[in-house]
């Protein structure tokens, strides 16, 4: 193994051979079989690595070969990213819960060459994708039997293990592979990133968030996007941690308590349901365990910003911390000691309701584009509301000539050893993206305030101007107007027009509940035509959206009761809105917000 002068590794296969030599008999990746957790070594993982890199040899796979994935996060899948690395491969990563025509645009896009699926099911709707792509020259099923004849993972390990094949050492700044993006307007693009901008990541986050070998994961994130690969996968791998891998996310709570990780890596949407079921829940409580509870947050804010309290003050703290937040920490395991929010902008409230239940919650911010993060709140260094600081050895300057919502806002251009090799098959999009000077221009509106703490107030793309003149960046406030406990999901509109409106997709069980605590008969769609159910929808804009300028707050509404899913087209894979998609789907009740 060669380490450069600089204290980095020259690519991932010698990040994988040093961990492998210093955490041999710990624990990485633990799977749920039967029940319960079976862990698989460091050891036992480059094992398979090894064996499956002849594996993928055996198939005609070598240098700059690509070989796609669908799956989700399983051991199988990290063992054959490393393996195509071994081979100066690119290992190109696809949803499970994508179109099987988006699979397909994916595969021919990128040109692979092999591509495992992780399922029979996926199976069934990929094994013509050769005879359509004229790159693609073999499907390997990863787990389950089929009655077609294909090659499986087993079959590739065994082949690999008669016929090893010995690992070669990819240059730096050659590809790992590509992360297509969500597609929010359009086909997904495949974004390349290098050896170097990912070991960059490793050894510059993790150890700001004091990431040891003694730390556990609970990984539910997709190593399809960018955040949860990283953190997930190459950074657990770089500093000897474990993770447990979460089969199903509707039971994250319950392996939480199983797991009973040490750091958490989520999006806001999940801290966001955290603090919703809380303060639903404490509704139900009676009154003096409603009141401790809410007075035990206020002194652990004043505790956390210096202050010096009282007998009474420390006393209502230690009763709140024993009584309540020592079971709700318990719910998650007991363990953590610090959870990572990242991949869209997490509402301050939330944020430090989170930490002061005595969980240290550190917000980052970053793009597929610059291989996860480019600033990150840590521990001794952190600004609720804000997405921290600039990691070491990334500058962030902001171009003013970008008009924002705010006159200190611009567009945020960054750069760094993080920053993408380019879009593929894309040259024209890469030049529009990479400044002449080698920075990333990250199409996020924001400003940087006097102690280099980054905020992020909307996207360059998203922003609209309403007729009156002033700009609307939408999602800081539709990310508040979802901390209502009765709001699911929000989209303003505005564009050119005199005032914003909005979409509301109603959370139907919270509206259904207060519907029958208060005598209101009807249910879905028919219930959201009552008049005491928009009055309460009015108040909830009011209350949520009380911090934002008049101008910004929709004087109409729509109440939707279907969720918008990745399933009818009105999310990405990664959850995000396909905006225009929304406007196109609801254009109708748009123009009648504005004839009411």
């Amino acid at each position: 193994m060669t380490v450069s002068s600089q204290g980095t590794y020259k690519n991932l296969i010698e990040m994988l051979d040093n961990s492998r030599k210093r955490y041999a008999e710990r624990p990485l990746f633990g799977t749920k079989r039967d029940g319960n957790y079976e862990w698989t070594t460091y050891e036992q993982f480059a094992e398979k690595v090894d064996d499956f890199r002849g594996g993928l040899a055996s198939l005609g796979v070598s240098s700059g070969d690509k070989v796609a994935i669908i799956s989700k996060n399983t051991e199988e899948w990290a063992v054959s990213a490393y393996a195509t690395y071994g081979l100066c491969g690119q290992h190109i990563p696809m949803y499970e819960t994508q179109l099987a025509k988006e699979w397909e645009y994916i595969v021919r896009d990128c040109s692979a060459k092999v591509l495992l699926v992780s399922n029979p099911t996926v199976l069934e709707q990929t094994l013509d994708f050769p005879e359509r792509v004229d790159s693609l020259e073999h499907v390997v099923l990863i787990s389950g039997s089929s009655s077609q004849e294909v090659k499986t993972y087993d079959d590739l390990l065994k082949t690999g293990r008669e016929n090893p094949v010995e690992a070669q050492q990819p240059e730096s700044g050659s590809p790992m592979g590509m992360i297509y993006t969500s597609g929010t307007t359009g086909d997904p693009k495949g974004v390349i990133l290098s050896h170097r901008n990912i070991i960059f990541e490793c050894q510059a986050v993790l150890p700001l968030l004091g990431m040891t070998e003694n730390d556990r994961s609970l990984a539910f994130l997709p190593w399809a996007h960018v955040f949860g690969q990283v953190a997930e996968v190459h950074g657990l791998i770089n500093s000897g941690g474990s993770a447990g891998l979460v089969e199903d996310v509707n039971t994250l709570i319950e392996e939480l308590a199983v797991v009973k990780p040490s750091m958490f890596f989520a999006v806001p949407r999940v801290y966001n349901r955290i603090y919703e079921r809380l303060t639903g829940q404490m509704q139900e409580k009676p009154g003096f365990i409603r009141s401790l509870f809410y007075a035990g947050l206020k002194q652990a804010k004043r505790e956390r910003e210096g202050e010096t309290l009282g007998f009474m003050e420390n006393l209502t703290l230690t009763l709140a911390r024993k009584i309540i937040f020592k079971k709700v920490l318990n719910r998650f395991g007991g363990n953590l000691r610090i959870a990572v929010s990242g991949a869209s902008a997490l509402s301050p409230d939330v944020a430090e309701f989170v930490n002061d239940l005595g969980i240290s919650l550190y917000e980052g911010y970053g793009l597929s584009e610059n291989s996860a993060a480019l600033t990150v709140n840590y521990p001794g260094a952190r600004r609720f509301g804000s997405v921290g600081k600039p990691l070491p050895g990334v500058k962030i300057e902001i171009d003013n000539s970008v008009q924002g919502s705010k006159e200190e806002d611009g567009e945020i251009v960054a750069y760094g050893e993080n920053i993408m090799l380019g879009y593929h098959n894309l040259p024209e999009k890469t030049k529009e993206t990479i400044t002449p000077d080698g920075g990333l221009r990250t199409g996020d509106l924001g400003h940087l305030d006097s102690e280099g703490y980054l905020y992020i107030t909307g996207r360059v793309k998203e922003q609209y101007k309403l007729d009156i003149g002033e700009y609307i960046a939408p999602a800081p406030l539709e990310e508040t107007l979802k901390l209502s406990a009765y709001i699911d999901q929000v989209m303003l509109y505005g564009f050119n027009r005199p005032n914003n409106v909005a979409l509301i997709v109603a959370a139907m069980p919270a509206v259904e509940q207060y519907a029958k605590s208060n005598g209101i008969s009807g249910s879905g769609e028919s219930l959201l035509k009552e008049s005491s159910i928009r009055d309460l929808f009015r108040e909830e804009l009011s209350v949520y959206g009380k911090d934002f300028k008049s101008f910004e707050h929709p004087q109409n509404f729509a109440l939707l009761a279907e969720e918008w899913s990745i399933d009818n087209g009105l999310l990405t894979p990664t959850l995000k809105l396909k905006r225009e998609v929304v406007e196109q789907k609801f254009k109708d009740q748009i123009e009648s917000l504005y004839s009411e």
